[in-house]
């Protein structure tokens, strides 16, 4: 806690010299409540004020915030008082017509900083949180009971018109078996870890029956149907629940996710193979809905910010707020799609306490198909208000050429019309969402989307400390996340700070070279990289004959586990057949798969991918421990 009161005070005698004003009495400030409040004044009371402000520059006025107490002589806070002067009049508490950006990205900076670090919060409010997890199952049921006819039949209309081809093209892949099922490297409820996964025994009757067959997934090929007889067909009543898990986020909140059963995660990622295909391939959808890049949502927020013509949604408890209702509206049309989303899906949550209860919404974070549901409902969701708003049937033609441009969905994060916002909101609650109002932004200049924030055009975005400061060099995950900070600062100008930092890090690490942002190795990011003066301990590679230096490099292992066999011979196929098409012909000729396993996967094969047969059957799912050792690598 002592080491981050310092960086604390460092960073705001920094920011109160770019800003041109003092923070010598906000320094003592918070030295005497971090003395009589603990950790939870940094990590919670600070966050809360920063969020405060967050919402004054979107409203243009300073209001009460009940933590800190206001100048006498005027409106403002007392506290960080010299940054606040910058942006909002004394007497008014009115925002300035020319508020200081400096000034601002400062506030964020020194209240919100230590907002979002990884630490293990108390038994009460992990409760706290599972009890939060099992009222909005409750409030789930609530809205689907109190949704009409006409509700759902909108919904649907509006849906079918965004995503009925793409769902008529899934459909087809999978009655006709072209997907590809895969295992991811996370822990699964029913304790399969790494390649353990490919030996799987059990698999459940409503999988079997929708289609998604053991004997089409679970071997090779046909030719090994005699295993089948040791695989457990679980009825939908023994199904394995999933299990609720808190994992730690913040000191305020943990993290509530959902860890699925191994089966139902395989086939979640069939289903989700064949989604994002279609998804990524259609001109208008690309364009709406993002999966792994937030850089549109984020570039959508700056023009907000700076032309006022959209909005930043964000909603809270997205994931465990889409009912599983909406969701079979959505695909009821397309009977094999609709039969392998429900089936993949499932109906009963294990909370810590080992009560077992009825699921209402579609998935929690955790199943595979969460996240692009979620989406795909939002983005609904988003239509059918700006459809209420204008009072009019949108068809996919207008939809195109009027709003894609004004529309952008990555998970929670939403992007909307400011027209349009006030029916959009009121759809999106009326259907279960539940839109934070902290984090959601019209009014201003301020926009928030994907972790960058923006105020009139300019980047007001902070660096968020997420680990505690290292003891020692052993403690690798707090170096590697300290020295990531370090050089994030850099890049956003504050200098004495990072030299300061560089005090600390040198301590802890021997060698800490000056490198380029892309350079593997734990070091100084600057933009003097290149600078002959930078390479002064380098030499060349024997090989490359290009420059390298000593540094600490970071390593992280996945665990052994060994793989050989009728599983390690699907696990090859199942990397070879990304588009379903080579596994599936592959399974229809069983006769080119003899039956003495890996050892006997066809030449042909091997030629076509030789990485098929690499390390990945004796290594295998996320590493238990990171480390650091010493290496030669490019600065650059």
């Amino acid at each position: 806690m002592k080491s981050l009161m310092s960086l604390w005070s460092q960073l705001a005698e920094e920011s109160a010299s770019i800003c041109c004003t003092s923070a010598s009495r906000d320094i003592n400030t918070v030295a005497v409540r971090v003395e009589h409040e603990g950790l939870s004044f940094l990590t919670i009371t600070l966050p809360s004020l920063g969020k405060a402000v967050q919402k004054w520059l979107d409203q243009g006025e300073v209001t009460i915030h009940p933590s800190f107490r206001k100048d006498r002589r005027g409106r403002l806070p007392l506290f960080l008082g010299g940054f606040f002067s910058r942006m909002f009049a004394s007497s008014s508490g009115l925002l300035v017509d020319n508020p200081c950006t400096d000034s601002i990205r400062a506030l964020r900076q020194l209240t919100l900083m230590f907002g979002k670090i990884e630490l293990e919060c108390s038994s009460a409010r992990k409760l706290k949180s599972v009890i939060g997890y099992v009222e909005c199952e409750q409030e789930v049921r609530l809205f689907d009971r109190e949704l009409n006819k006409r509700d759902l039949a909108e919904f649907v209309s509006v849906s079918n018109m965004l995503f009925g081809g793409i769902f008529t093209k899934v459909d087809r892949d999978i009655y006709h078996g072209v997907y590809s099922p895969k295992h991811g490297p996370g822990s699964t409820a029913d304790g399969l870890k790494g390649n353990q996964k490919f030996n799987q025994s059990v698999w459940t009757e409503r999988l079997e029956y929708s289609g998604f067959a053991a004997g089409e997934n679970l071997l090779p090929s046909w030719r090994f149907y005699h295993q089948l007889a040791g695989v457990d067909f679980l009825e939908p009543g023994a199904e394995v629940p999933v299990k609720v898990t808190l994992v730690p986020k913040t000191l305020k909140n943990p993290r509530v996710i959902a860890m699925e059963p191994t089966c139902m995660q395989y086939m979640q990622q069939a289903v989700l193979e064949r989604l994002l295909v279609y998804l990524d391939n259609d001109d208008f959808l690309s364009r709406v809905i993002g999966f792994d890049d937030q850089t549109p949502n984020q570039e959508f927020a700056r023009i907000g910010s700076a032309d006022n013509r959209t909005a930043t949604l964000d909603l809270s408890d997205a994931s465990d707020r889409v009912s599983n209702q909406l969701v079979r509206a959505m695909t009821q049309r397309w009977p094999h799609l609709s039969g392998a989303v429900d089936a993949t899906r499932s109906r009963r949550a294990e909370l810590p306490n080992g009560e077992v209860i009825r699921l209402a919404k579609f998935a929690s974070m955790g199943s595979a198909l969460c996240f692009p549901f979620e989406a795909m409902v939002f983005t609904t969701l988003i239509f059918l208000g700006i459809q209420r708003s204008l009072n009019t049937s949108l068809t996919r033609s207008v939809m195109n050429n009027d709003w894609s441009g004004r529309v952008r969905v990555f998970g929670d994060d939403l992007i909307v019309p400011k027209d349009h916002v006030h029916s959009v909101v009121n759809v999106l609650e009326h259907f279960g969402a539940r839109v934070g109002v902290d984090k959601s932004f019209w009014t201003g200049k301020f926009r928030e989307s994907c972790g960058r924030e923006y105020f009139n055009g300019h980047d007001v975005s902070i660096t968020r400390v997420r680990q505690a400061f290292p003891t020692q060099r052993q403690d690798a995950k707090e170096v590697i996340s300290l020295v990531s900070f370090r050089n994030q600062l850099y890049m956003s100008g504050y200098w004495k700070t990072v030299s300061w930092l560089d005090g600390i890090l040198g301590k802890l690490l021997t060698h800490f070279p000056t490198i380029g942002p892309k350079s593997s190795l734990l070091g100084r990011v600057s933009f003097l990289a290149e600078n002959a003066k930078a390479f002064s301990a380098a030499r060349l590679h024997p090989r490359l004959q290009s420059p390298v230096v000593k540094g600490f490099v970071v390593e992280a292992k996945p665990p052994k586990d060994f793989l050989d066999g009728t599983g390690a011979l699907l696990k090859c196929l199942l990397k070879l057949d990304s588009d379903g098409s080579l596994r599936h012909s592959i399974a229809c000729r069983p006769s080119s798969i003899p039956m003495d396993g890996l050892a006997a996967v066809p030449g042909a094969l091997r030629e076509r991918s030789p990485r098929v047969l690499g390390k990945h059957l004796e290594r295998f799912g996320r590493p238990k421990s990171l480390s650091i050792k010493l290496g030669w690598r490019s600065p650059l």
